[in-house]
This record gives C-alpha cells, sequence and structure tokens, in this order.
C-alpha cells in the first residue's frame, strides 16, 4: 500500500507565518523527518515520530522519507521558509527520478510556504515590486565561478537578487566578494538589506548603501536583498524608513 509524503515549509520561524495547509499536513501525518531547529518549530502529539538528520544530509533524508512513504506510513518533510525554494522539494523529486519505481506511486504533496526573501521584502517595505531573482551563496552545489557568473549578470540585466546562505563558518569569503562583483556593475547607494529572522523576537533589519555593506553584518540567519536602480528609499518621520522598488522600470542599465 502506498502511504503519503508530505513536504511543507515552516516559514521563516514566526508561527502565524506557517500556513493553515502546513499545519493541516502536520496533522496528518505520524512521522516527521527533517533538520532539528525546522523540527522543533513544531508541536507534536504524543503518537507522532520526529526524525532529526543533519541539515548537509538531504537525499539521505528524502530517501528515507521515500521508503516509509511507499510502505504506508504518513511522513511529513519538514523545511523552513518554502520547501521549494533552496530547501527540501527538489530534493525529493531528485530522489523519486533517481529511485525505484515504487517511489513514483507514492502520493507527494508539496504544500508552499512562505520564504525568507518575501517574509523580510514584508518587514521593510515592497523592495520585490518589480522583476527579482533569488541566488545561493553556497558552493556546496555549485561551482563559485558560476555563482559570480550569475551574480553579475543579474546585477547587469537589473533585477533586484535576494542572497540565500550568505555566509557560514565554512564560508567566511563568499559575501564580501559578492559585494565586489556587484559594484563593479550597481552604483556605490544601490541599497543593500540585511534582514535577519523576520518576524521573530530577534529579528534584526539592517538598510545600507552597496559601497558600505559588508560580511559582518549577516550571518546563515540573515537574508540579504540587493536593490536595482529603481529600489527607493522612503524615510518616516518617527517610524522605520520604506523601502520598495517601483512596479516600473525607468531604465535598462545601472
Amino acid at each position: 500500500m502506498s502511504g503519503r509524503l508530505y513536504v511543507i515549509g515552516t516559514g521563516p520561524g514566526n508561527p502565524l507565518q506557517m500556513t493553515p495547509e502546513a499545519q493541516a499536513a502536520v496533522d496528518d501525518s505520524t512521522v516527521f523527518l527533517g533538520y532539528l531547529p525546522y523540527l522543533e518549530r513544531l508541536t507534536l502529539r504524543p503518537d507522532q515520530m520526529r526524525i532529526a538528520s543533519d541539515n548537509r544530509e538531504e537525499l539521505a533524508r528524502a530517501r528515507d522519507a521515500l521508503e516509509r512513504a511507499a510502505r504506508g506510513e504518513r511522513v511529513c518533510m519538514v523545511s523552513g521558509g518554502d520547501p521549494g525554494v533552496f530547501a527540501m522539494a527538489a530534493a525529493v523529486c531528485e530522489a523519486i527520478e533517481n529511485g525505484p519505481d515504487g517511489w513514483k506511486q507514492v502520493d507527494l504533496i508539496i504544500v508552499p510556504g512562505i520564504t525568507a526573501m518575501l517574509a523580510v521584502a514584508a518587514r521593510i517595505g515592497a523592495p520585490l515590486g518589480h522583476d527579482f531573482c533569488a541566488i545561493s551563496l553556497s558552493d556546496n552545489l555549485k561551482p563559485w565561478p558560476l555563482i559570480e557568473k550569475r551574480l553579475r549578470l543579474a546585477a547587469e540585466a537589473g533585477f533586484v537578487v535576494a542572497f540565500y546562505n550568505p555566509v557560514s563558518k565554512a564560508r567566511p569569503w563568499q559575501l564580501d566578494r559578492a559585494f565586489e562583483v556587484l559594484r563593479e556593475v550597481l552604483k556605490p547607494e544601490t541599497l543593500v538589506i540585511f534582514g535577519r529572522a523576520a518576524g521573530r523576537p530577534d529579528e534584526r533589519i539592517v538598510v545600507a548603501p552597496l559601497s558600505e555593506a559588508n560580511a559582518g553584518m549577516a550571518d546563515m540567519a540573515t537574508c540579504v536583498i540587493i536593490g536595482s536602480a529603481e529600489t527607493r528609499r522612503v524615510p518616516r518621520e518617527g517610524l522605520p524608513d520604506l523601502v520598495y522598488t517601483p512596479r516600473f522600470a525607468a531604465s535598462s542599465s545601472q
């Protein structure tokens, strides 16, 4: 008998940002797999089992989930943010493609969620109001020269760019190098948003010009958003500034 595999995201960490559809998947599941900090966001019943694994074991975790679902269990794969954005949905699909035929018959339900760049954007205004893209700065699964190429081309095309995985203990230099690449294309006054733990008690949102942006302003819990030539800052007396990108493009170059 084929079981069911949900792939959900818990959102950026604020319980209110976890969707009702994701919560319904949690209620229907009996086994939960994921990175421990994400699993700890869930309140589980005594009959529900939690299986934590390292954040670098995505494919092994996906195979385990599919094996359990193929045996008839109701399984929930847990990611942060949205499971389809630099998260577990792609790993599950990869495991299905390369796994036994039985895994293709598993009832797979991928539940959309709120990803970090959307949470950060909402806290500061609307920096993603026009064309944008997301780039992971982790070179664990792709070569760094490819990341630099994409950064340069995105900047030249006038996209607002959201950085995921900007820095870590094992990768302390990539974010500063990314800023160096962007400074070759973008103006010094281009706005950079550092959004850490958006919506959580330890939230920190900082806006700086590209000329002053540096890796010391971010950590692994930070989503960094680089504005385009059109992105604007609106001061408000007694209130935080707004940052937004108009829904029109005034120019085709930086």
